[in-house]
């Protein structure tokens, strides 16, 4: 693999220090503070994303993104975790990844696939509207307010 090329691949249990930290990174920029403590399903990834697809982008060096499907419905999937490390973003790797999630959305017979992010977050809700994601409504949260998008699957 040349440096150039990414590698969209399933998470593996040895992935799990470096795919939390990656997360936990993405979150930082935008929180003053983290606390592991609120995101436990990044303990034992492998566990809490059993039912799910999680992958991973990798790089001839490391670990550059994150993302998993999980299913929220007999139709519904939900896009989460999505992170590009910081000095990856805007070569089109979260765009690779979302195209992948989408994909296997289709083919396990999703009509729609749902998200959500931190209103403040303003570069994260353009990516997934030019990706085609529609704002659905928007919530009080307890760390501010939060957006939900759809998005329309078709065969």
């Amino acid at each position: 693999m040349t440096k150039e090329e990414i590698l969209l691949r399933p998470f593996k249990p040895a992935d799990q220090d470096t795919v939390k930290e990656l997360i936990l990174a993405g979150l930082g920029e935008h929180f003053e503070q983290i606390n592991p403590i609120f995101n436990p399903d990044l303990n034992n990834i492998s566990e809490s994303y059993a039912d799910a697809l999680f992958i991973v982008a990798q790089d001839a060096e490391r670990i550059i993104g994150t993302g998993a499907l999980v299913q929220r419905g007999p139709d519904c999937g939900e896009i989460v975790r999505m992170s590009v490390a910081s000095d990856k973003r805007r070569h089109g790797i979260g765009t690779q990844i979302l195209r992948q999630l989408c994909d296997e959305g289709r083919a396990r017979g999703y009509t729609q696939i749902i998200l959500e992010t931190t209103a403040t977050w303003t570069e994260v809700i353009e990516f997934y509207k030019r990706f085609g994601f529609r704002i659905t409504h928007e919530v009080e949260g307890e760390y501010g307010r939060e957006l939900y998008f759809a998005l329309e699957l078709t065969q």
